[in-house]
């Protein structure tokens, strides 16, 4: 089986072909992170190793939700596909001796891990399970907004602002936000500017 790393980002996918575990030789490949760009990275692993997809061995780092269409992608066509924990193939590098942090380095070393390890094979969760994941996370990130917004509402609530200096000091509102003695006024507040 060929064992081929792919560093996931947002925007790229790093890919490293090991040809060869003794020497640490690989090829590299970097391709964009979208449905073209994982179409293009099958079709140059087929192409630089000679082998069909079924004998692709891919290993790729679990990082959020950024590599989850590559990794669908690269199952669906066929390919032996792990998603690994980073921590693991840190600790990996790190019985290497390898300190170097790069995309290209962690394809590699991606690549090494396939090869030593022969992580477990990766299956996606069926279509219905994405969707209310994604609609999961998406509930918590509104509850979290929601939260926020009440606490500045409760902190403005709290503090009522100036509205206008009985001398018509232009300074008011910024001497009030510095809480300093110089304005020359007194600064009057409306307790009804907040509804309740």
């Amino acid at each position: 089986m060929q064992v081929i790393g792919v560093d996931v980002s947002k925007e790229k996918l790093h890919c490293a072909w090991l040809r060869d575990a003794a020497r640490r030789q690989v090829r590299p490949k970097s391709v964009a992170n979208t449905a073209d760009g994982h179409a293009a990275l099958l079709a140059w692993a087929t192409r630089v190793t000679g082998a069909a997809a079924a004998e692709l061995h891919v290993v790729l780092e679990a990082t959020g939700v950024y590599h989850e269409a590559a990794a669908t992608f690269l199952h669906d066509a066929g390919c032996h596909v792990s998603v690994v924990n980073p921590l693991q193939v840190k600790r990996f590098a790190e019985s290497l001796g390898v300190r170097t942090k790069t995309d290209r380095h962690d394809g590699l070393i991606l690549a090494l891990f396939g090869d030593a390890r022969r992580p477990a094979a990766w299956t996606p969760p069926p279509g219905e399970i994405r969707q209310l994941k994604a609609l999961l996370g998406r509930l918590a990130a509104l509850e979290q907004d929601f939260a926020r917004e009440l606490n500045r509402l409760e902190t403005a609530r709290a503090e009522p602002a100036p509205t206008r200096c009985s001398s018509r000091c232009r300074r008011c509102w910024m001497c009030w936000r510095r809480r300093s003695p110089g304005c020359a006024g007194r600064s009057t507040t409306i307790s009804t500017a907040i509804p309740s």
